[in-house]
């Protein structure tokens, strides 16, 4: 580690208040580790670790539960109902007209838009509650958990619906308590949590597993090319040169400077590559529930959705993938930029950017240059969630299936954690981490 790294870290901690922070936000993911590991009663854990191990597609579902599902915790679900519920926001906003007009009331807006995304992450978390036992049975030889359903136990089961959506929605409360007092996004950081606190044990299946040398030095050779690329865009940006006019206010001579708008090669982060990714699960999901059923053409449709959908062998499911994160990169990062309103911004402060006009122009221009640059960005976020299966299908090396996903997450928050580390350093006239 870098000594100016570490030096940011210490000055870090000698500020009472951003000592207060990260303490705080260790301690809430601690919190989240204990209540990932509170199971739900009745799970058979022998034959929950057994479907872990034959089944990539589960183990997929638990990258986004935080590690909570390997256990079928309280907490199984993670937050992904939440995601789910910000994506139909996200989908809702710009169709619907008092939404729109709601998002473009400052905080208060962002409130009322974060609070109608709690409400609806609730049905969705009730639903997949029941659907997450379903698919867990019907995809294991044995069942995972005995007597669940409404003809079954229809007491138990409501029991099991109600902790498993109040496991998702205390995940959630953390998550806002973390982004609100605490260091980072709160979501991000609960997921960011749970990948970082599986890797022991998954370093220590691939050494029990007798994984080759040559597996490994593929592995950390792919692992540092990827985060070194992961920075670069993640930092890249262009910068639109920005000339503020000269203004009198009262007796005093304000603007004439000259400054920029920084437009990001990845605006939109690794926001595209979770929308991707649980669009994409939700179909395997609801194909799981009908794998035992006893119509023989349904359960030949459902067997076919379910393995077109279950990350290991279909060419197609990678190309869908790739152009879903392609899409949302460049779905998001216009919704960021339509939110941020920059031209409206820039002309009400008296600034123009050199040869372009005022107001409408100005917008014209910073999109195209926007979507310009976002191809790059999107182009590299599809590339990252497919390369595990590139990486399988060239060199046959099978255990590098999910690992893509989870260091683009880890690294996206890492990089965001810091960034915000380096505000606050920087505004306690404290040097940073970046440089």
């Amino acid at each position: 580690m870098p000594s100016n790294t570490i030096q940011a870290l210490l000055n870090a901690f000698k500020i009472p208040d951003l000592r207060q922070k990260l303490l705080f936000t260790l301690g809430l993911l601690v919190v989240f580790r204990f209540i990932a590991h509170v199971p739900v009663p009745g799970v058979n854990l022998l034959a929950l670790e057994r479907l872990f191990d034959d089944n990539q597609f589960i183990g997929f579902l638990n990258l986004f539960s935080g590690g909570a599902l390997a256990s079928f915790s309280i907490a199984a679900m993670g937050v992904y109902p939440y995601i789910t519920a910000q994506i139909i926001m996200q989908l809702l906003v710009p169709v619907i007209p008092r939404l729109q007009e709601i998002s473009k009331e400052g905080e208060s807006g962002r409130n009322r838009i974060n609070q109608f995304t709690n409400f609806l992450t609730v049905p969705l978390a009730m639903a997949q509650a029941y659907g997450t036992p379903q698919l867990l049975n019907a995809t294991s030889s044995e069942p995972i958990i005995s007597n669940f359903g409404f003809s079954i136990d229809p007491l138990g089961t409501v029991a099991i619906l109600f902790t498993m959506t109040a496991g998702t929605m205390l995940l959630i409360w953390i998550g806002e308590l973390i982004t609100q007092y605490g260091i980072g996004n709160g979501i991000s950081m609960i997921i960011f949590g749970g990948i970082v606190a599986s890797l022991p044990s998954q370093i220590g299946q691939a050494a029990v597993g007798g994984t080759s040398i040559a597996s490994v030095l593929i592995f950390v050779v792919l692992a540092v090319i990827t985060v070194a690329a992961i920075v670069v865009i993640y930092e890249g940006q262009r910068r639109i040169p920005v000339q503020v006019a000269r203004r009198i206010r009262g007796s005093r001579m304000v603007g004439g400077q000259t400054t920029h708008i920084p437009l990001k090669v990845n605006s939109a982060g690794m926001i595209p590559l979770i929308f991707a990714s649980s669009i994409l699960i939700f179909p395997g999901t609801l194909a799981g529930y009908f794998l035992g059923v006893e119509n023989e053409w349904g359960r030949w449709f459902a067997e076919q959705v379910y393995n077109f959908f279950n990350l290991q062998y279909s060419w197609g499911y990678w190309i869908l993938y790739f152009w879903l994160v392609v899409a949302f990169t460049f779905f998001y990062t216009l919704v960021i930029f339509q939110q941020q309103n920059m031209a409206e911004s820039l002309q009400k402060q008296g600034g123009f950017v050199p040869g372009i006009r005022p107001g409408p122009k100005t917008s014209e221009y910073l999109y195209k240059v926007l979507m310009r640059i976002t191809l790059v960005g999107a182009l590299f976020l599809g590339l990252i969630a497919v390369l595990p299966f590139l990486v399988r299908t060239v060199t046959g090396v099978q255990t590098l299936s999910l690992e893509a996903t989870a260091l683009l997450i880890v690294v996206g928050v890492g990089l965001d954690t810091m960034r915000q580390l380096e505000a606050q350093l920087l505004m306690r006239h404290y040097k940073g981490f970046i440089k």
